[in-house]
């Protein structure tokens, strides 16, 4: 069964909860995420699919013009 779509807002008292475990390098595992409304209707927040690996980062910097030294001219 399809879960309701969250509504636009939570009222006060609304939890978020993240369950987790250790893993290695000691880094934090997720285990479930899910929201719990005051009322007591839980929404499960992961995925049924497995989750993407990270994409990787960029290091380098995009620059729209190539960076020119600026040579001090003397006036005489």
């Amino acid at each position: 069964m399809a879960q309701p779509r969250l509504p636009s807002r939570f009222p006060v008292g609304t939890r978020y909860v993240v369950e987790g475990e250790p893993a290695k390098g000691g880094k934090l595992r997720i285990v479930s995420r899910y929201l719990v409304m005051p009322s007591g209707v839980r929404y499960d927040l992961m995925n049924s699919e497995p989750a993407r690996p990270p994409a990787p980062s960029r290091k380098t910097r995009l620059r729209s013009t190539p960076e020119r030294k600026v040579r001090q001219r003397k006036v005489g």
